[in-house]
């Protein structure tokens, strides 16, 4: 009887196109924050104000003077495919030599797979798992004349530490400060360009569906996103190469001799669209469509891409409703930088700032559009970083484990990089997610209990 009646009851509210969602986390299930945590007011094991009190939260890596991985531990992302997928976490140090710990967190060890400096390797920021099972990473490092920018695959990964191989793969991709990487469905790969007046990109292999990096990234063409007028709208990708990765005419003055092309100069010279330090990307598929979101932290933004219909939309900004407060968040939302995506399709978003300053925001977008301009729609502050210099970093919720998600707290005034574990507790259930009055009502008729949310 309880099937039945669910059954009638997401069938009578179709209509919507969110009406009902599997509650597959309860990282959702909060009370908003109305303000930050004082600076230094939480121990640095623990140092998250959360937003509900049965989340809790363990230091899994700490980096001290007994366990020194290299610093600034930046962006999180497991082994997706293979061999034990999702054991391990990888994140890359954000220092002037630069490397890559391996987490396993079965035994909550660590170690570093790629020793600092390898390659003249700096900067590291860019973390992802690749379709075809290694990893990326990449330098937030770029100026006119430098010789860094560069993106690197991890060609065996989950190798034992001192036989992992990292390759530079800028050959057909431009040098770009990077650090959001994503790929979308058709493998597509898209990335960032970190800098005020800077932009956004695509790169599409000759050999998308490769089973290597070295067929994958071969040849291939880059784009730059450009919009008819200004930020937000109707879009396209304008082609910086040609479909084997050779500079067109109007690009041809940004080749490099020392590497392939500067990204930042040619996006100039086909006139993308300037964002003002983009940063991390997310993909989000819902409703048959994917949508590219990005951080540009100068203008406390973030913008959906519509990868299928070519238009983007203002997703998150000052002027989006704080649901703590029932006004415009205005200035407690500041530097968006990192996001994620939980296992309901929510989006979190990470300032970068000073400890004490720092928070965790929840995007409550119910019809999941790519924007928080609906009815009900807006950002809750969910956790609050109280580390002194800190701020919270490569936020992921563990794709195997819904309830699990792990994030770094990097720059503190301590020294001491850490890695946190966060959990939700309680199991699992299927919940209306949009579905109103009226489902309710037949829920409670047939009988059938539901979850109610603070948000």
């Amino acid at each position: 009887m309880k099937k039945l009646s669910l059954a009638i009851a997401v069938g009578i509210v179709t209509a919507s196109p969110a009406a009902f969602a599997v509650n597959n986390t309860n990282f959702d299930n909060f009370t908003p924050l109305t303000s930050n945590v004082p600076a230094g007011s939480l121990p640095e094991t623990a140092p998250l104000a959360l937003s509900n009190p049965a989340f809790t939260q363990s230091a899994i890596v700490i980096n001290n003077s007994t366990k020194n991985f290299g610093d600034n531990w930046d962006m999180i992302d497991t082994n997706r495919t293979g061999p034990d997928a999702g054991r391990y976490l990888f994140t890359p140090y954000e220092t002037g030599a630069a490397g890559v710990m391996r987490v396993d967190t079965w035994t909550n060890t660590a170690e570093t797979i790629i020793a600092p400096g390898t390659q003249g390797f700096v900067s590291g920021d860019a973390s992802r798992w690749t379709p075809w099972g290694t990893y990326l990473t990449a330098e937030e490092s770029w100026g006119t004349g430098s010789t860094k920018g560069r993106l690197f695959e991890v060609v065996n990964p989950l190798a034992a530490a001192g036989t992992v191989t990292m390759v530079n793969r800028t050959t057909a991709l431009p040098n770009v400060s990077h650090e959001g990487l994503a790929f979308d469905a058709a493998r597509n790969l898209y990335f960032i360009d970190e800098a005020n007046n800077a932009s956004i990109y695509k790169f599409t292999s000759t050999n998308p569906f490769a089973t290597n990096g070295n067929d994958y990234f071969a040849a291939g063409q880059t784009f730059a996103l450009k919009t008819a007028s200004g930020k937000t709208g109707a879009a396209t990708w304008t082609a910086l190469t040609g479909v084997t990765g050779a500079l067109l005419g109007s690009t041809a003055s940004a080749d490099l001799a020392s590497s392939s092309f500067d990204g930042r100069k040619a996006a100039d010279l086909v006139g993308a669209t300037d964002y003002n330090r983009p940063e991390d990307l997310e993909l989000q598929t819902v409703n048959g469509q994917e949508l590219l979101y990005v951080a540009t932290t100068t203008d406390h933004d973030v913008y959906a891409i519509n990868l299928t219909t070519n238009t983007v939309n203002l997703f998150a900004s000052q002027a989006s409703l704080n649901l703590a407060t029932g006004s415009a968040v205005g200035g407690s939302f500041l530097s968006p930088d990192n996001m994620a995506i939980d296992a309901d399709n929510n989006m979190y978003i990470i300032e970068d700032q000073p400890g004490g300053q720092a928070d965790i925001w929840f995007a409550l977008d119910l019809n999941k559009d790519g924007d928080l301009v609906d009815a009900g729609e807006g950002l809750s502050r969910w956790a609050s970083l109280s580390t002194v210099g800190a701020e919270p970093t490569g936020l992921y919720f563990d794709i195997f484990n819904p309830n699990v998600a792990y994030v770094n707290v990097q720059h503190a005034n301590s020294d001491k990089d850490t890695m946190l574990k966060l959990t939700a507790p309680g199991v699992a259930v299927a919940e209306p997610a949009t579905a109103g009055l009226l489902v309710a009502g037949l829920l409670g008729l047939f009988g059938v209990r539901r979850s109610r949310k603070s948000v």
